[in-house]
Order: C-alpha cells, then sequence, then structure tokens
C-alpha cells in the first residue's frame, strides 16, 4: 500500500500528455521564432537612436511561449503581456532604487510585482522575471520601463496579433459572452461557482471553460449513441397535411392523432413549412382567456363566403422556416436542436428531400434513453 501511495506521489511530478498535433506545434514555433525575430530588429533598430544600451528583455522569451503558443490563455493576452511586463519592470526598478540588499530587492520585486498584476488584471508569469530582471541588473532609470521593457512587449503582441490571424487562431482571444441555453445542463452561475470554490488560477477562461464542457458532453453522447441515425428512431409514414388544406381538417388530424405538429408539403411530398398547435393558438386573442374555445371554434369554421378576414387553410398560419433532418444524419447531431435551439418536431427527408418521417422530442428521448440508460 506504501508503494502504492509512493508510487501515485512520484507520477504527480511526471508531465501530462500534450494534446496537440505536429501541426500546432510547428506553428507555435514558427510563431515564436517570427515575433522574436521581428521584434528583435525593430527593438534593435529603436535603441540607435535612444542611445539604449540594453535593447532586448530575456524575460520576452517566455512571452513569446504564451503569444505563440498558447494564445487562447488568459495570462498571454496583450494586456497581460503588455500590462504585466511593464508594471513588473517598473516595481523592479523600484526595489533596485530603495533596498540595497539584492536578495531582499529580489523577493520583495517579485512578490509585488505579483501582487500589482493581480490588481491591474494583467497576470502574466514573464512579469515575474521582468521583475527580477531590473533588480539583477540594478536597473535605476524607470524610463527603461518604457524601453526596452514596454516598447518590447508591444512590439511582440502586435506580431502575434498579426502571425496568430493568419494562422487561424483568435488572438486576442476575445471572450464572448453567450446567454445560457433554455435548456442548458449548466449556467454560466453554476461555472461560476464552481470556480469560486475551487479559488485557483486557471490558465483558461470561463467561457472556454463552458465551451470545452458543452464539447464534451456532445462527444460523451456521439460516443454513446454510436452510428444511430435518424432513419433507426424517426416514426415512419407521418401524417401531413398540404398548404391548401382546411384549417378544420388540421385540427381534427392533429387531435384524432394526438399530435401537436403536423408537416406541411407540396405534391412531390417536399416539405415546405410545418403548422402546430402553436400556430392555431397564434391566431387567438390570448388576452382574455375566457372564450378560447369558442375563438377555437370560429377560427377553425370554414368560411362559406367568397371573401374571408380569417386564415382559412394552413398555409396561412403555418411556420415557414422549418428545420429538416437527413434520414442518415446522425441522431447526435440533433441534440443542439432539442436541447437548446427549440425545436420539438424535425421532419426527416430522404435522398430526393421528400418527407420520409417524424422525429419528435419523445422519439429523441427514448432513443437517448435505450442508449446511455441502464440495461
Amino acid at each position: 500500500m506504501r508503494f502504492d501511495a509512493l508510487l501515485t506521489h512520484a507520477r504527480a511530478w511526471l508531465p501530462g500528455r500534450t494534446t496537440i498535433d505536429a501541426r500546432e506545434r510547428l506553428r507555435a514555433v514558427a510563431g515564436a521564432g517570427l515575433g522574436l525575430l521581428v521584434t528583435a530588429l525593430l527593438s534593435h533598430w529603436l535603441a540607435g537612436p535612444l542611445h539604449a544600451s540594453v535593447w532586448l528583455i530575456a524575460p520576452l522569451g517566455a512571452s513569446a511561449v504564451l503569444v505563440f503558443a498558447v494564445p487562447a490563455s488568459p495570462l498571454a493576452q496583450p494586456w497581460s503581456v503588455i500590462g504585466g511586463n511593464t508594471l513588473s519592470a517598473l516595481v523592479g526598478i523600484a526595489c533596485a532604487n530603495w533596498i540595497p540588499e539584492p536578495a531582499i530587492a529580489a523577493a520583495v520585486a517579485v512578490a509585488l510585482a505579483i501582487a500589482l498584476m493581480f490588481s491591474a488584471r494583467c497576470l502574466h508569469p514573464p512579469g515575474g522575471a521582468a521583475a527580477l530582471l531590473a533588480v539583477l541588473t540594478h536597473t535605476t532609470q524607470f524610463s527603461s520601463a518604457l524601453f526596452p521593457f514596454f516598447t518590447n512587449s508591444l512590439l511582440l503582441v502586435l506580431a502575434g496579433v498579426a502571425y496568430n490571424s493568419l494562422t487561424g487562431r483568435r488572438y486576442p482571444h476575445v471572450q464572448v459572452a453567450r446567454p445560457p441555453a433554455t435548456d442548458a445542463r449548466f449556467s454560466q452561475a453554476d461555472i461560476d461557482a464552481v470556480l469560486a470554490r475551487y479559488n485557483q488560477v486557471l490558465d483558461i477562461s470561463r467561457d472556454d471553460l463552458a465551451s470545452l464542457i458543452q464539447q464534451t458532453e456532445l462527444e460523451s453522447y456521439r460516443r454513446r449513441l454510436g452510428t444511430l441515425h435518424c432513419a433507426d428512431i424517426m416514426s415512419r409514414e407521418p401524417v401531413s397535411v398540404e398548404f391548401g388544406t382546411p384549417l378544420q381538417e388540421a385540427w381534427s388530424l392533429m387531435h384524432e392523432r394526438r399530435i401537436k405538429a403536423l408537416p406541411v408539403t407540396d405534391r412531390t411530398r417536399r416539405v415546405v413549412g410545418i403548422v402546430t398547435q402553436a400556430d392555431f393558438f397564434r391566431q387567438l386573442d390570448l388576452q382574455h382567456h375566457e372564450g378560447i374555445a369558442g375563438k377555437l371554434r370560429d377560427l377553425i369554421r370554414a368560411t362559406r363566403t367568397v371573401m374571408s378576414d380569417k386564415p382559412e387553410v394552413v398555409g396561412q398560419i403555418m411556420t415557414r422556416q422549418v428545420r429538416v433532418a437527413s434520414a442518415e444524419r446522425p441522431v447526435v447531431d440533433l441534440v443542439p436542436l432539442f436541447s437548446e435551439g427549440g425545436h420539438h418536431h424535425i421532419p426527416i427527408i430522404d435522398g430526393e428531400k421528400r418527407l420520409t418521417g417524424m422525429i419528435t422530442q419523445s422519439d429523441f428521448v427514448r432513443a437517448l434513453y435505450r442508449a446511455v440508460g441502464p440495461a
């Protein structure tokens, strides 16, 4: 037992596997090299007119790792790089001026730099190195924070913006505030609560974390549902109506078959819309609940005159924008439609785009239960 515990402890010292492919590694390597080259050349050129002896700082190498290898990291964003390096340099310069003992100055500089970066929301690991570098080189001129620290960081960020954008990586990695889905299994508030309990710095934003959780959940469904297709779970030969079907006939079909939606097709069985119970009730004045049954009867009753001031056929009240799915489409692809898209009925079409079936939320839940439920 003691040996197993020791082995587990030893494994904790080993790094985990990286999940990126060779192409992404090459992209990061090339970006760091090019970014530092451009920064170094421009900084060296600027050092001449400024009469600066130091034109490139060592912590910039660590900044390049973040900007080009992990551009989505909150620690790699432009303000983190520029603010973290520059503010930390100012702290290091101040400590070099006011604390004579180098060891104490170094420790205080790094500690204060971290505190300042937390307060300024620009936590950047190379910032600690920037503060330490200022102390070790006994940099006492505050103008050094502007050049080379600020200038180097700004040039590297600009190179990162250009290179990451050209290679398909979003940088700056702007966080998109996504409104929580109505039927989502978790909300942003849930994530905030868990992160508050975790109470540690994560090298990933909350929004990216939420996206990864959602994608992981979808991948789990895909693995469990396997090769199940829409044709395997759909209701075959669904009841449908045409554009000119009278409202009374359509309502009677829904009532007799105990269904809440009817696909609307043309003469070739191609879907042109869908009519639901909600479409019927949408035509009624529901501000006053009294007499709803009478209002519904008046709506679906056919008008015997040539002219009518109310809808008479399905095509006048149907929803024209209808989401359909192919019979060969994997069932897992319907998860977002039913869970977040607000859909309750999905017409299924064949290879010739003709109506061949219907999947309801009940069909989907039943299939999901069979696939992932207890044996």
